[in-house]
């Protein structure tokens, strides 16, 4: 932001000279606005020459800098202008979003906590702070920063937009859809609120609201990189998985530094079994923003699967530390917790991941494979209807609840969801399997032995079919 102090011009020698400087900032200023940037710079050197000390000069010039992308120079523009006044409001301001623009966000919210002092009113210096604050993952205090410039300034659209996608990120979804309505009534053509908004129509399992606001962002900016991201994430939740990969590909293209587009490609790569591919796509998002949570997250959820348990827990912990919010990370840990055999850990984590996201599916399924192992039968069957419930055309699901009922001895009820697991997905070899082994203690043979040669047909997996082949051998025998 320039600014443009008339009086007093500190250090000129006479009234000739004090005029000249003024003349040169005000054409610096008009040449910045006009996109002239090396002739700005020109006028504020020669204002600089006239007066080395006056900040206002070298804030104006750092400002420049900054909409040039020079950020180390607009830095030590900023650092001098404050040497020369330290009560320069303004210039705290404007280096603290230099700061924050290179993540190091503990100086950028000092510096907003000096401009606030300095002037309590300053609106940007809210924001400024209030973003530092919910890229550090403190929603709380970021909500709060910028229901203040809402307050000294109800018309800031872009600080409804911000409160309502920090809303979302602590599952307040109807207060981030109503912030960033608020933000698109207020300005219609701002691509970012669309987006935004749908993020939390997503979350709320609102896909063709959420659908349509990307598509909606997309088509105001078309180079918007993440608008295609929340466009992928929710073509995830509708299953699409093939046109939520393109998406992240698109958002990646247009913008390489994109680091949640990565971390969202990296979760993608877990669901191909491309676990490699999606450790290297969140060491690529960790690289860009090492306080990008969902990027560990999405990397111990790869670990899981590649059985590195431990490293599995080290990004878990890490990305909880930094979102405590993350309802991923809370299920991933449990994950791990469950494949160590802690199934009291693994319960708290998916359980803490229910309470974040309620529609969160795997965190109820993966909670009654947990009281499944515990023996608690009742609590597994009473999560397995949740998640059937929330996805009803999940074959693993009915499967699962098929094997409660199973160890439960209520054959029927586990045959019924065997069958509706076997509908859904007809190469379900598991499901042929279990089904066997329940129509075996049902004393139904032939039953039993049609499935168990369906699933040596399915699997590929030598020891299972080893394993089948001997059931088949004592069914035909008996």
């Amino acid at each position: 932001m320039f600014s443009l102090w008339v009086i007093p011009v500190l250090g000129c020698q006479s009234q000739t000279t004090a005029k000249a400087v003024i003349q040169h900032i005000e054409s610096g200023i008009n040449l910045g606005k006009e996109g002239r940037y090396e002739e700005a710079i020109s006028e504020f050197n020669k204002a600089i020459e006239l007066d080395p000390n006056l900040a206002q000069a070298y804030n104006n010039r750092g400002y420049v800098y900054t909409l040039q992308g020079d950020i180390d120079r607009a830095i030590s523009d900023y650092d001098k202008a404050l040497d020369l006044d330290s009560e320069y409001a303004l210039a705290y301001g404007n280096r603290a979003s230099l700061y924050r623009s290179k993540l190091e966000l503990d100086k950028a919210i000092a510096d907003c906590d000096k401009a606030i002092e300095l002037e309590p009113e300053f609106v940007r210096a809210y924001v400024n702070r209030g973003l530092s604050y919910g890229m550090k993952n403190e929603f709380d205090q970021a909500i709060a920063d910028l229901s203040k410039a809402i307050e000294l300034d109800p018309r800031l659209y872009m600080a409804y937009n911000d409160r309502g996608y920090f809303y979302a990120k602590i599952g307040d979804l109807d207060r981030a859809v109503a912030d960033c309505s608020r933000a698109i009534k207020l300005a219609p053509e701002f691509a970012l609120a669309y987006t935004n908004r749908a993020y939390a129509y997503g979350n709320k399992g609102e896909l063709e609201k959420a659908m349509a606001d990307c598509n909606k962002a997309i088509e105001l900016a078309p180079d918007f990189a993440l608008a295609y991201v929340n466009r992928g994430y929710t073509y995830g939740f509708r299953g699409e998985v093939e046109k939520e990969f393109a998406d992240y590909n698109k958002a990646i293209e247009l913008n390489p530094n994109l680091a949640i587009a990565f971390a969202y490609r990296g979760n993608v790569h877990n669901e191909r079994g491309e676990y490699d591919k999606a450790i290297a796509d969140c060491d690529k998002a960790i690289e860009l923003d090492p306080n990008l949570a969902e990027a560990y997250s999405s990397r111990g959820n790869a670990y899981n699967v590649k059985g590195q348990y431990d490293k599995a827990l080290a990004d878990c912990d890490r990305a909880i530390e930094l979102d405590p919010n993350l309802a991923e990370a809370f299920n991933h840990r449990g994950h791990a917790y469950y494949r160590k055999g802690d199934f009291d850990k693994a319960i708290n984590d998916f359980s803490k991941a229910i309470e974040l996201n309620p529609r969160y599916t795997v965190a109820y399924s993966n909670r009654g494979a947990a009281y499944l192992e515990k023996g608690e039968l009742d609590k597994a069957i009473a999560d397995s209807n949740w998640a059937i419930q929330l996805s009803p055309g999940s074959p693993v699901l009915h499967f699962n609840r098929g094997f409660a009922y199973k160890n439960r001895n209520e054959f029927e009820k586990a045959m019924d969801n065997y069958n509706r697991a076997i509908e859904l997905d007809s190469d379900y070899a598991l499901a042929y399997y279990m089904r066997g082994d329940t129509y075996k203690l049902m004393d139904k043979k032939p039953e039993a032995i049609a499935d168990f040669e369906k699933y040596i047909e399915l699997t590929s997996d030598p020891q299972m079919i080893q394993k089948a082949e001997k059931i088949l051998e004592e069914l035909r025998s008996n």
